[in-house]
């Protein structure tokens, strides 16, 4: 703007020439006289954020008003004008310039000169008289003498310790003095630095330098074993335990929820949680369920469990219209992020960013079933080489239309016409027989992808925030996100995990339910167990998984105890599942057990 260029409006008679279009632009636009080697005009391709501009082809005489309404579907949007041959200058034009008699003007109050008001802010934090300039000139010579005499004191005044016999001496001796001291004895060489230095975590902390190898030592060297492990799983592993490790004296997150309130308000909680600014996330995490009684590593995952879960089916509260707020859309295997742009606006998908990399990185739940050419995007990859389905689409009536093109069927007079609006509403070109495969890859990409692009943008950035953004951008093979078919829990799984009760008695003093049990019952409750798992549903061994640990990831250890009881119970911190022996049907069994592990969710199920 302080250079004469911008954003400007002009009014064209629908008859104007070429010619006539220069003389305006030259009027408004006191530069453009300058520009020499031609000049293109440009339009926006729409969307949001970034813009890609689309060259408007001039006619055989040049640009006309016409060409012009046509090319911008009557004038609407914004239009460009860019040199070909030549840089813009965009130096700042004097306040009397005539690009500026018809804006409003005020006077500078310090030095009187009149400019206006779109400049007149940015003119007074600059704005030096003679007087001021003369008295900056002089502080600034003083206070160069200041720190000079400030230096020279600091450098005489500055003193050591020695670290053999640990007396203390200027600096400028101390090494001369330690390469003879032999002092009372040999001690161990070791140098406490006076100063201080940031941490990677952000806390100063001093610096120690000793003969031995110390921890933060030992740590780099094993910083980069996550590159080369072979295993994608273990790499995942090894990188979140360092990161954990790094941070694990800083402040510790505490994360509320009041399970006595109902599911809305505990949704907007959650929200409220991870919409904190500057918070550490990969600090520890301490977890409490107000009207609860349990704590512990169990009340974290349920925790994790929870946000994993609002992310994948909704949360329970209404912004839009809706019952549920669905921050991704479409079907199960084809999720891609909402096009809403009021949660955009909202900052809701930096959210999910923030509470996706949370998760994976405390080594809880993956959320599941999204799209791949969104993962591919998301991670890195080019739109254009993203393998973009059908299926992918959430908008029903945009696919429909999409799928016109699909084939060589020839179109109706309306379906041509929807294809035609939808594919000018998207700033593409009508269908043709020569483009038709092009433009439903383009009308795909953009319905699938090209709109989703500052949902993507805020994802990544809360993945980054997380800490976990390394691990992704260095090991491809790494999966944040979970294929539809591997979100599935099946029997095999889940009993590799199990440790069965053994034949030595259970004790434990401070329950009186965990009374000796007979060999006999064990053995027939430990059967109930085995066949309720190899007969139930995948959300039946998810919930039943969740009852025991407090989140629906197998552990490596999941203890079964039988012990005299009225229901099962389970200690999540402990990862025990403990079956009352008195079952002597598998029918009674199994009923109470699904009531038991269905109260998962409202907290851990002890009945």
């Amino acid at each position: 703007m302080q250079a004469g260029l911008g954003r400007k409006t002009m009014h064209l008679e629908e008859n104007a020439t070429y010619e006539e279009i220069c003389a305006q632009l030259k009027e408004m636009y006191p530069k453009f006289q300058e520009i020499k080697g031609g000049w293109l005009l440009y339009k926006s391709s729409g969307g949001w954020g970034s813009r890609k501009l689309t060259l408007i082809p001039p006619d055989e005489s040049g640009y006309n008003a016409k060409n012009l309404k046509t090319a911008t579907n009557g004038f609407k949007g914004v239009i460009y004008i860019a040199p070909l041959q030549i840089e813009l200058d965009t130096t700042a034009l004097p306040p009397e310039s005539e690009s500026f008699n018809e804006m409003p003007k005020e006077k500078c109050q310090r030095c009187g000169v009149s400019y206006p008001l779109l400049i007149l802010t940015t003119h007074i934090n600059t704005c030096v008289t003679s007087e001021d300039a003369e008295q900056t000139g002089d502080e600034a010579e003083q206070t160069n003498d200041d720190a000079d005499q400030t230096s020279d004191e600091a450098e005489q005044t500055k003193q050591g310790t020695c670290p053999i016999c640990q007396k203390e001496m200027s600096l400028d001796v101390i090494e001369i003095h330690a390469s003879f001291c032999m002092g009372d004895s040999v001690q161990p060489l070791e140098l406490n630095a006076s100063m201080e230095e940031p941490s990677t975590s952000g806390v100063y902390v001093p610096l120690t330098y000793t003969a031995e190898p110390s921890n933060a030592a030992k740590a780099t060297s094993m910083s980069h074993d996550w590159k080369i492990e072979p295993d994608k799983n273990k790499a995942a592993s090894l990188y979140t335990k360092e990161i954990i490790h790094q941070h694990e004296t800083g402040k510790s997150l505490l994360m509320t929820m009041d399970v006595r309130m109902d599911k809305e308000d505990q949704d907007r909680e959650l929200i409220a949680f991870y919409k904190q600014n500057g918070i550490e996330w990969a600090c520890p995490v301490k977890c409490k369920l107000q009207g609860d009684a349990a704590i512990g590593e169990g009340v974290t995952r349920h925790f994790f469990s929870t946000v994993i879960q609002r992310l994948q089916h909704g949360f329970n509260f209404n912004m839009g219209n809706t019952a549920r707020t669905c921050l991704f859309e479409g079907e199960p295997g084809h999720l891609v992020p909402s096009s809403s742009q009021f949660l955009i606006e909202s900052d809701l998908f930096l959210v999910a960013g923030r509470m996706i990399g949370h998760a994976f990185l405390h080594g809880g739940p993956r959320l599941a079933g999204v799209s791949q050419a969104i993962v591919h995007v998301l991670l890195g990859g080019s739109a254009e080489t993203a393998t973009v389905q059908i299926e992918d689409c959430p908008d029903h009536d945009i696919r429909e239309t999409i799928k016109l093109l699909d084939g060589e069927a020839e179109l109706g007079s309306e379906e041509y016409q929807a294809v035609l609006d939808l594919s000018l509403a998207w700033d593409l070109p009508g269908p043709t027989k020569e483009n038709r495969k092009w433009l439903f890859e383009r009308l795909l990409s953009h319905a699938v992808i090209g709109r989703r692009l500052r949902q993507l943008k805020q994802i990544r950035k809360g993945l980054k925030e997380t800490r976990v953004w390394p691990l992704l951008s260095e090991r491809k093979d790494v999966e944040i996100f979970l294929r539809e078919n591997e979100n599935s829990l099946t029997p095999s799984v889940l009993l590799q995990c199990i440790c069965w009760p053994s034949d030595i008695s259970v004790n434990d003093d401070d329950d009186d339910d965990n009374e000796d049990c007979s060999l006999e019952d064990r053995c027939r409750i430990s059967w109930y167990l085995r066949h309720f798992i190899e007969t139930a549903s995948s959300s039946d061994l998810k919930n039943l998984v969740k009852f025991w640990l407090g989140w629906e990831v197998p552990e490596g250890k999941m203890v079964v105890e039988v012990v005299n009881s009225e229901m099962p119970k389970s200690s999540t911190c402990f990862n025990v599942l403990r079956l009352p022996a008195h079952y002597m049907h598998f029918s009674n069994f199994k009923d109470d057990l699904l009531m038991c592990i269905g109260t998962s969710e409202y907290g851990f199920g002890l009945v």
